[in-house]
C-alpha cells in the first residue's frame, strides 16, 4: 500500500518540478481541469487555488494516497475520485490535464499519448513532469538487488520497469504527430538531504512502494537493507547533507484546431 506519509516527508524537495511546470503552462481560460496521479491532493489544491474558477478533478489509484482528500476538497470547485490513468475518463472533455510525477507508471507511452489527447476539447493543454532516473545509481540499486535470486522470482515485473519513460524528443515527435504545439526541456535538481542514508528513505515513498507491497515485514527489512547497503557510498555526504541529483522530464502540449 503507498504510503501517504512517507511520501510526505520530502514533499518540499518533491514539490519543486510541480511549480516548475505550473509556471509554464500557457495563460488560459481554464474552466475544467484533470490532475492525474493527484497522490494526497496537497498539490491539487494549489491547482484550485490558482485557478479559482475552474472546476478541477483529482484522479489517483491508490486508495491510501486518496484516504485524507476530503477534507481538502471544495463542492462544486474540487473533487478527488479514484481511478485508473489508463481507464478513467473526465465527463465532459478538458481544458488542461496536468499530471506530476505520475506517468512514469504506466507502461505503454504510446497508447497513454493518444489516450490523453482524447481528453482534452479543441485547445486543451497537456502538461506533464515525470522522473528519468533509471539510469541512476539510486534506481540502479534497486534494479540489480531486484535481480537477485532472493527476490528475482517474487519482483519479476514489480514497480518502475525500464523504457517506459521515452527521451524528450520521443514525446515532442509523437505530440507533434497527434496535432499538438509542444514544448520540452529537462531539468536536474540538486536536493540536500539530511539524515541516515535519505536516499533510501526518499525512494521508501515513491519507487519502492509496489515492491515493498509484494513482501511481508521481514522480507521488507532484508529487501531495504539490500537496496541501501550502497546508497551512502553513491550519494556521500557533504557537511552532514547528502546532495541527491534527480532530474526530470517536462512537456506542456497545445492542441491545434
Amino acid at each position: 500500500m503507498w504510503h501517504r506519509d512517507q511520501y510526505l516527508k520530502y514533499m518540499s524537495e518533491r514539490s519543486k518540478p510541480f511549480f516548475d511546470l505550473l509556471a509554464n503552462i500557457p495563460p488560459g481560460n481554464y474552466r475544467h481541469i484533470v490532475d492525474l496521479g493527484c497522490g494526497p491532493g496537497n498539490l491539487t489544491k494549489l491547482l484550485a487555488e490558482h485557478w479559482p474558477r475552474a472546476l478541477l478533478t483529482g484522479v489517483d489509484n491508490s486508495e491510501a494516497m486518496l484516504a485524507d482528500t476530503q477534507l481538502l476538497a471544495i463542492p462544486g470547485r474540487l473533487e478527488f475520485v479514484r481511478g485508473d490513468i489508463t481507464t478513467w475518463k473526465p465527463a465532459q472533455p478538458a481544458d488542461l490535464v496536468f499530471s506530476n510525477a505520475a506517468l512514469q507508471w504506466v507502461a505503454d507511452h504510446e497508447k497513454l499519448l493518444s489516450y490523453l489527447a482524447g481528453m482534452l476539447n479543441s485547445q486543451g493543454v497537456l502538461a506533464v513532469q515525470m522522473p528519468i532516473h533509471m539510469n541512476t545509481p539510486a534506481q540502479k540499486a534497486v534494479l540489480d538487488v531486484t535481480q537477485r535470486n532472493r527476490w528475482r522470482q517474487t519482483l519479476a515485473g514489480v514497480g518502475l520497469q525500464p523504457g517506459c519513460v521515452k527521451p524528450a524528443a520521443w514525446y515532442v515527435r509523437r505530440l507533434l504527430d497527434l496535432g499538438f504545439q509542444v514544448e520540452a526541456w529537462e531539468t536536474t535538481y540538486i536536493h540536500l538531504l539530511p539524515g541516515d542514508n535519505p536516499v533510501l528513505e526518499w525512494m521508501k515513498g515513491t519507487a519502492l512502494r509496489p515492491l515493498l507491497e509484494r513482501l511481508d515485514s521481514s522480507a521488507q527489512d532484508e529487501f531495504l537493507q539490500e537496496v541501501g547497503a550502497g546508497l551512502p557510498s553513491a550519494y556521500p555526504q557533504i557537511g552532514g547533507l547528502t546532495l541527491f541529483p534527480f532530474p526530470r522530464l517536462f512537456f506542456i502540449a497545445i492542441r491545434q484546431l
